[in-house]
Protein backbone atom coordinates (compact mmCIF):
# COMPACT_ATOMS: atom_id res chain seq x y z
CA UNK A 1 0.00 0.00 0.00
CA UNK A 2 2.86 2.81 1.07
CA UNK A 3 4.86 1.95 -1.63
CA UNK A 4 2.15 2.29 -4.24
CA UNK A 5 1.55 5.88 -2.69
CA UNK A 6 4.66 6.99 -1.83
CA UNK A 7 6.00 6.33 -6.07
CA UNK A 8 2.70 8.35 -6.67
CA UNK A 9 3.83 11.25 -4.52
CA UNK A 10 7.11 11.43 -5.34
CA UNK A 11 6.27 11.54 -8.97
CA UNK A 12 3.34 14.11 -8.78
CA UNK A 13 5.95 16.50 -7.53
CA UNK A 14 8.45 15.97 -10.25
CA UNK A 15 10.76 13.84 -9.07
CA UNK A 16 11.97 10.86 -11.03
CA UNK A 17 11.12 7.66 -9.22
CA UNK A 18 12.68 4.44 -9.66
CA UNK A 19 10.64 1.85 -7.56
CA UNK A 20 12.04 -1.57 -6.93
CA UNK A 21 9.83 -4.51 -6.46
CA UNK A 22 11.38 -7.48 -3.57
CA UNK A 23 12.10 -9.40 -6.75
CA UNK A 24 14.32 -6.68 -8.20
CA UNK A 25 16.37 -6.03 -4.57
CA UNK A 26 16.20 -8.10 -1.56
CA UNK A 27 17.27 -5.66 0.84
CA UNK A 28 18.61 -8.41 3.38
CA UNK A 29 21.39 -8.99 0.91
CA UNK A 30 24.27 -6.77 1.72
CA UNK A 31 26.42 -7.01 -1.49
CA UNK A 32 22.97 -6.99 -4.02
CA UNK A 33 21.89 -3.81 -2.02
CA UNK A 34 25.41 -1.91 -2.34
CA UNK A 35 25.83 -2.66 -5.75
CA UNK A 36 22.69 -1.66 -6.71
CA UNK A 37 22.41 1.72 -5.07
CA UNK A 38 25.76 2.68 -6.71
CA UNK A 39 24.22 1.51 -9.97
CA UNK A 40 21.09 4.01 -9.61
CA UNK A 41 23.10 6.60 -7.50
CA UNK A 42 19.31 8.28 -5.58
CA UNK A 43 19.59 11.82 -3.98
CA UNK A 44 17.25 9.80 -1.59
CA UNK A 45 15.72 6.35 -0.73
CA UNK A 46 12.13 5.58 0.44
CA UNK A 47 12.21 2.02 2.39
CA UNK A 48 9.01 0.75 1.89
CA UNK A 49 10.19 -2.70 2.64
CA UNK A 50 8.70 -4.22 5.55
CA UNK A 51 7.41 -7.25 7.77
CA UNK A 52 4.12 -6.36 8.53
CA UNK A 53 2.86 -9.40 9.96
CA UNK A 54 2.78 -8.35 13.66
CA UNK A 55 1.19 -11.87 14.86
CA UNK A 56 3.23 -13.48 12.76
CA UNK A 57 6.27 -12.04 14.15
CA UNK A 58 6.12 -13.55 17.65
CA UNK A 59 7.11 -17.04 16.35
CA UNK A 60 9.62 -15.43 13.38
CA UNK A 61 10.92 -12.56 15.36
CA UNK A 62 14.58 -13.55 13.70
CA UNK A 63 12.97 -13.31 10.07
CA UNK A 64 11.10 -9.65 11.22
CA UNK A 65 15.11 -8.84 12.63
CA UNK A 66 16.47 -9.91 8.87
CA UNK A 67 13.81 -7.52 7.23
CA UNK A 68 12.91 -4.46 9.46
CA UNK A 69 16.26 -3.94 10.72
CA UNK A 70 19.28 -5.63 8.98
CA UNK A 71 17.97 -5.20 5.96
CA UNK A 72 16.88 -1.29 6.66
CA UNK A 73 20.72 -0.90 8.32
CA UNK A 74 22.16 -1.77 5.15
CA UNK A 75 20.16 0.54 2.86
CA UNK A 76 21.05 2.92 5.09
CA UNK A 77 24.69 2.44 4.55
CA UNK A 78 24.22 2.26 1.03
CA UNK A 79 22.58 5.39 0.58
CA UNK A 80 25.26 6.94 2.68
CA UNK A 81 27.87 6.13 0.38
CA UNK A 82 26.58 7.76 -2.69
CA UNK A 83 25.56 10.87 -0.06
CA UNK A 84 21.23 9.61 -0.36
CA UNK A 85 19.10 10.50 2.48
CA UNK A 86 17.30 7.65 3.73
CA UNK A 87 13.40 7.16 4.69
CA UNK A 88 12.19 4.20 7.05
CA UNK A 89 9.22 4.43 8.00
CA UNK A 90 8.61 2.81 11.41
CA UNK A 91 5.37 2.07 13.50
CA UNK A 92 3.41 2.95 17.12
CA UNK A 93 4.08 0.12 18.28
CA UNK A 94 7.70 0.85 19.38
CA UNK A 95 5.64 2.38 22.54
CA UNK A 96 4.06 0.01 25.35
CA UNK A 97 0.90 1.80 25.52
CA UNK A 98 0.71 3.01 28.72
CA UNK A 99 0.36 6.55 28.51
CA UNK A 100 -3.21 8.20 27.82
CA UNK A 101 -1.85 10.97 26.04
CA UNK A 102 -0.47 11.02 23.06
CA UNK A 103 3.31 10.28 22.53
CA UNK A 104 5.98 12.32 21.13
CA UNK A 105 8.82 11.43 19.01
CA UNK A 106 11.69 11.78 22.47
CA UNK A 107 9.30 9.61 24.84
CA UNK A 108 10.97 6.50 25.43
CA UNK A 109 10.28 3.50 23.18
CA UNK A 110 9.78 0.11 25.22
CA UNK A 111 8.04 -2.06 22.56
CA UNK A 112 5.89 -5.20 23.68
CA UNK A 113 5.69 -7.39 20.69
CA UNK A 114 8.30 -8.79 18.21
CA UNK A 115 6.81 -6.95 15.47
CA UNK A 116 7.92 -3.44 17.98
CA UNK A 117 11.01 -4.51 18.69
CA UNK A 118 12.17 -5.22 15.17
CA UNK A 119 11.15 -1.68 14.24
CA UNK A 120 12.94 -0.01 17.17
CA UNK A 121 15.90 -2.35 16.13
CA UNK A 122 15.38 -0.78 12.55
CA UNK A 123 14.91 3.04 13.26
CA UNK A 124 18.46 2.74 15.65
CA UNK A 125 20.50 1.14 12.71
CA UNK A 126 19.36 3.40 10.32
CA UNK A 127 20.21 6.31 12.61
CA UNK A 128 23.42 5.19 12.88
CA UNK A 129 24.39 4.24 9.81
CA UNK A 130 23.09 7.38 7.60
CA UNK A 131 22.86 10.99 9.40
CA UNK A 132 20.65 11.96 6.73
CA UNK A 133 17.91 9.72 7.94
CA UNK A 134 13.93 10.22 8.30
CA UNK A 135 12.24 7.95 10.77
CA UNK A 136 8.27 8.50 10.48
CA UNK A 137 6.30 6.50 12.72
CA UNK A 138 2.78 6.37 12.10
CA UNK A 139 0.18 4.00 12.64
CA UNK A 140 -3.01 2.12 11.35
CA UNK A 141 -2.57 2.43 7.77
CA UNK A 142 -4.77 1.26 4.87
CA UNK A 143 -4.72 2.14 1.47
CA UNK A 144 -5.62 0.89 -2.48
CA UNK A 145 -3.15 -2.09 -3.60
CA UNK A 146 -2.62 -4.62 -0.21
CA UNK A 147 -4.94 -5.99 2.84
CA UNK A 148 -5.79 -3.55 5.48
CA UNK A 149 -8.54 -3.09 8.29
CA UNK A 150 -11.24 -1.25 6.70
CA UNK A 151 -11.02 -4.13 3.23
CA UNK A 152 -11.84 -6.82 6.22
CA UNK A 153 -14.43 -4.94 7.56
CA UNK A 154 -15.94 -3.97 4.37
CA UNK A 155 -15.77 -7.80 3.53
CA UNK A 156 -16.92 -9.20 6.44
CA UNK A 157 -19.44 -6.66 6.65
CA UNK A 158 -21.43 -8.15 3.75
CA UNK A 159 -20.46 -11.86 4.57
CA UNK A 160 -21.88 -11.94 8.02
CA UNK A 161 -24.18 -9.80 10.65
CA UNK A 162 -22.33 -9.06 13.14
CA UNK A 163 -18.52 -8.65 13.72
CA UNK A 164 -16.87 -8.79 16.44
CA UNK A 165 -14.13 -5.48 17.03
CA UNK A 166 -11.69 -4.77 20.39
CA UNK A 167 -12.78 -1.83 21.58
CA UNK A 168 -9.91 -0.93 24.13
CA UNK A 169 -7.11 -0.37 21.97
CA UNK A 170 -6.97 3.49 20.73
CA UNK A 171 -4.77 4.79 17.56
CA UNK A 172 -4.91 6.64 14.83
CA UNK A 173 -6.04 5.26 11.58
CA UNK A 174 -3.59 6.79 8.51
CA UNK A 175 -4.32 6.21 4.77
CA UNK A 176 -1.11 6.06 2.92
CA UNK A 177 -1.95 8.40 0.08
CA UNK A 178 -1.34 10.97 2.88
CA UNK A 179 1.22 9.37 4.70
CA UNK A 180 3.23 9.41 0.94
CA UNK A 181 2.97 13.22 0.34
CA UNK A 182 4.17 13.81 4.28
CA UNK A 183 7.16 11.57 3.51
CA UNK A 184 7.75 13.37 -0.06
CA UNK A 185 7.23 16.28 2.16
CA UNK A 186 9.72 15.59 4.62
CA UNK A 187 12.34 13.99 2.22
CA UNK A 188 12.69 17.98 0.29
CA UNK A 189 12.76 19.52 3.51
CA UNK A 190 15.60 17.21 4.61
CA UNK A 191 14.06 17.49 8.04
CA UNK A 192 16.16 14.78 9.06
CA UNK A 193 15.29 12.97 12.86
CA UNK A 194 12.33 11.10 14.14
CA UNK A 195 8.47 12.09 12.55
CA UNK A 196 5.27 11.21 13.76
CA UNK A 197 2.91 11.65 11.21
CA UNK A 198 -0.62 9.95 11.45
CA UNK A 199 -4.23 10.87 10.99
CA UNK A 200 -5.54 13.48 13.16
CA UNK A 201 -7.43 12.66 15.81
CA UNK A 202 -8.11 9.11 17.46
CA UNK A 203 -10.70 6.55 17.87
CA UNK A 204 -10.90 2.82 19.32
CA UNK A 205 -10.92 -0.05 16.26
CA UNK A 206 -14.31 -0.46 17.16
CA UNK A 207 -15.13 2.98 16.85
CA UNK A 208 -13.08 2.62 13.75
CA UNK A 209 -15.33 -0.36 12.18
CA UNK A 210 -18.64 1.68 13.17
CA UNK A 211 -17.26 4.39 10.91
CA UNK A 212 -16.15 1.87 8.20
CA UNK A 213 -20.06 0.23 7.98
CA UNK A 214 -21.76 4.01 8.53
CA UNK A 215 -19.58 4.96 5.68
CA UNK A 216 -20.32 1.72 3.55
CA UNK A 217 -23.79 1.68 4.74
CA UNK A 218 -23.91 -1.71 5.80
CA UNK A 219 -26.37 -2.96 7.94
CA UNK A 220 -23.89 -5.19 10.11
CA UNK A 221 -23.89 -4.64 13.82
CA UNK A 222 -20.34 -4.04 15.55
CA UNK A 223 -19.70 -5.52 18.52
CA UNK A 224 -17.39 -4.53 21.09
CA UNK A 225 -14.75 -7.04 22.24
CA UNK A 226 -11.78 -6.94 24.72
CA UNK A 227 -8.53 -7.86 23.71
CA UNK A 228 -8.22 -10.54 25.81
CA UNK A 229 -10.59 -12.26 24.24
CA UNK A 230 -9.70 -12.45 20.29
CA UNK A 231 -6.43 -14.26 22.12
CA UNK A 232 -4.24 -12.32 19.84
CA UNK A 233 -0.13 -13.94 19.43
CA UNK A 234 1.25 -10.40 19.21
CA UNK A 235 0.36 -7.93 22.70
CA UNK A 236 -0.80 -4.59 21.33
CA UNK A 237 -0.40 -1.42 22.78
CA UNK A 238 -3.80 -0.09 23.99
CA UNK A 239 -3.15 3.58 23.47
CA UNK A 240 -0.56 4.28 20.44
CA UNK A 241 -1.78 8.00 19.48
CA UNK A 242 1.14 10.04 18.06
CA UNK A 243 1.53 14.00 18.27
CA UNK A 244 4.43 16.05 16.59
CA UNK A 245 6.85 18.13 19.22
CA UNK A 246 8.26 19.73 15.92
CA UNK A 247 7.87 23.16 15.41
CA UNK A 248 6.21 23.20 11.88
CA UNK A 249 5.23 19.49 11.96
CA UNK A 250 3.77 17.84 8.94
CA UNK A 251 -0.41 17.55 9.88
CA UNK A 252 -2.77 15.07 7.73
CA UNK A 253 -6.53 15.41 7.43
CA UNK A 254 -8.72 13.91 10.47
CA UNK A 255 -9.42 10.09 10.21
CA UNK A 256 -12.44 10.35 9.58
CA UNK A 257 -12.98 12.18 5.78
CA UNK A 258 -9.82 10.66 5.21
CA UNK A 259 -11.76 7.51 4.91
CA UNK A 260 -14.40 9.01 3.32
CA UNK A 261 -11.49 9.87 0.62
CA UNK A 262 -10.42 6.55 0.36
CA UNK A 263 -13.62 5.41 -0.33
CA UNK A 264 -13.85 7.74 -3.03
CA UNK A 265 -11.19 6.22 -4.32
CA UNK A 266 -11.70 2.29 -3.78
CA UNK A 267 -15.17 3.05 -6.16
CA UNK A 268 -13.56 5.05 -8.41
CA UNK A 269 -10.80 2.21 -9.14
CA UNK A 270 -13.10 -0.67 -8.74
CA UNK A 271 -15.38 1.40 -11.17
CA UNK A 272 -12.31 1.84 -13.65
CA UNK A 273 -11.40 -2.13 -13.16
CA UNK A 274 -15.01 -2.76 -14.10
CA UNK A 275 -15.15 -0.52 -17.75
CA UNK A 276 -11.33 -2.08 -18.45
Amino acid sequence: MLGRDVVEAFDGRGHEVISLTHDELDITHGPTVDARVREIEPDAIVNCSAWTDVDGAEAHERDAMTVNDTGAGLLAVAAGTVGASVVYPSTDYVFDGSKRTPYVESDLPQPISAYGRSKLAGETSVAAANSRHVIVRTSWLYGLGGGNFVETMLRLGTEQPEVLVVSDQVGSPTYTRHLATAIALLTESEDYGIHHVTGAGSCSWFEFAQEIFDQAALPARVMAARTEMLDRPAPRPPYSVLASEHRDPVVLPSWRPALAEYMSERERAATAADTG
